[in-house]
């Protein structure tokens, strides 16, 4: 049993001042209750706890190449997305499963460092280094476990089928460590990734296809209809103008337009970016109460294009937030980066509108935290109740504008006017995983890092 007392913590009705969360020896919450701050005799943290974010989109071996697609060569007239994909490619024939893992546990501990206690990982890169499954199916996906365990943070392993190289082209070489030839073979990578998720008690499984380009689409409906079931599904989609293009000559029809008359999506489906939509395709993902991950840091460095956010809002629709290709790691950069875009090309301050609350800050929350959760299999709708895991991201309560905001603007300081420095401690799963903005295990991971980097010789 442990028991942490904060100075505040983050409801979805408000702030609780001074009160003390009791979990069990599984981190689970047993207790919460207002307690006297004159009390001496107990250890406060000076903090203001908020639901620990969840991280709904991750691709952790790129993390190796963060920052390294900047040089913009004179030679190079395909400066974009596509272009990009030629050097993840590269790096993603060069890692071996230690590498992986090294570079992954990296990649957590920094994630738990700004507040992230749970994250998705959509996991395409299976095969060895020519192709071939190793005697481990899941080997790539256990490592990616492993790593989450290490680093302290839950994970969702989401294996990826993925077979074509473009709408009715078959894949490439540089694409061979991502291939299932069939839905049978992908399959059996899913059962394999299922068991090793029965490794660590803060894992479980989703099932996910690349994008609609990455396979036959006729197999999402196979998949959709016919494979696992009551589990997120994740899904690439729309990401690039000249994808939208290229559905619309092979399949007659728009990508999300295609899903939407050939799969009944609900609520445990996460469309990835869904950059470009029409009013139709906007009302039509919110009404069948499908979801969308956003990760705006990666989607303005790929350059793929402003997600129209303020009308999927109007009309309902759910999203989260994600780092995907994790050129960013702080969750409030991904939160403002959002809203500021809508803000950019709507002249209007109020992105993050409600019909019930005018805090942009606290819906902001509110969104990314439970739509996040859902995308992992976890439909808990308060950010701490008794029977729920203590995942929480805590904010300094003696920084200078945390010190001097008055409550009803505490949570739109601390989203819009913050970095990672203000972000003391998480506590994933009751496990308190960083303290004064520092790993407990840093050091060690850091050495692995490095070292792993100078074998690549990527950088």
């Amino acid at each position: 049993m442990k028991t942490y007392y904060f100075k505040g913590i983050l409801q979805k009705s408000g702030w609780f001042k001074n009160t003390g969360i009791r979990v069990d020896n599984l981190g689970v919450i047993t207790d919460l209750f207002t307690f006297n701050p004159k009390n001496t005799s107990i250890d406060i943290i000076n903090g203001y706890a908020l639901p620990g974010f969840q991280n709904a989109h991750s691709h952790a071996f790129q993390y190796a190449m963060a920052g390294l697609a900047e040089k913009h060569e004179k030679v190079n007239k395909q400066d974009d997305f596509w272009g990009w994909r030629e050097a993840m490619y590269q790096l993603a024939l060069s890692i071996n499963p230690d590498q992986m893992e090294a570079i992954a546990t990296m990649l957590y501990t920094e994630m738990a460092r700004h507040g992230y206690t749970n994250v998705t990982e959509f996991h395409y890169l299976h095969h060895d280094k020519s192709g071939k499954p190793y005697s481990n199916l899941a080997e790539m996906g256990s490592r990616l476990i492993s790593a989450a365990k290490t680093a302290g943070i839950g994970i969702t392993l989401v294996p990826i089928f993925y077979n074509k190289g473009n709408f009715g082209v078959e894949p490439n070489n540089r694409q061979r460590r991502f291939i299932s030839t069939s839905i049978d073979e992908y399959l059996k990578l899913f059962n394999a990734s299922e068991a090793a998720c029965k490794h660590y008690e803060h894992a479980n499984v989703a099932i996910g296809v690349h994008s609609m380009r990455g396979v036959d689409p006729y197999d999402i409906v196979e998949i959709a209809n016919n494979g696992p079931k009551n589990i997120p599904f994740h899904l690439h989609v729309s990401e690039q103008l000249q994808e939208v293009e290229d559905a619309k000559i092979f399949l007659g029809k728009r990508p999300v337009e295609w899903l939407l008359n050939h799969i009944d999506l609900n609520d445990r489906f996460h469309l990835v970016h869904a950059t470009h939509l029409t009013d139709q395709e906007i009302s039509g993902i919110a009404e069948s109460k499908a979801n969308v991950v956003l990760c705006p840091t990666t989607e303005g460095n790929l350059g793929d294009g402003i997600f129209p956010l303020r009308k999927y809002q109007e009309k309902g629709g759910k999203w989260s937030i994600g780092t995907d290709s994790h050129i960013g790691l702080n969750p409030f950069e991904e939160l403002r980066l959002l809203d500021y875009g809508q803000r950019l090309i709507s002249h209007k301050r109020n992105t993050f509108l409600s019909d019930n609350k005018n805090d942009s800050g606290t819906n902001a929350l509110e969104m990314a935290v439970l739509t996040g959760r859902k995308a992992m299999g976890n439909y808990s709708s308060e950010f701490f109740t008794i029977g729920d895991s203590l995942n929480a991201c805590v904010i300094d309560a003696s920084a200078p504008l945390i010190a001097t905001s008055s409550e009803k603007n505490l949570t739109s300081t601390i989203v819009y006017s913050t970095d990672s420095l203000f972000q003391s401690e998480t506590i994933s799963h009751g496990n308190r995983i960083v303290s004064s903005n520092m790993h407990q295990n840093k050091y060690g991971i850091a050495k692995g890092f490095i070292e792993t980097l100078n074998q690549l010789k990527n950088r």
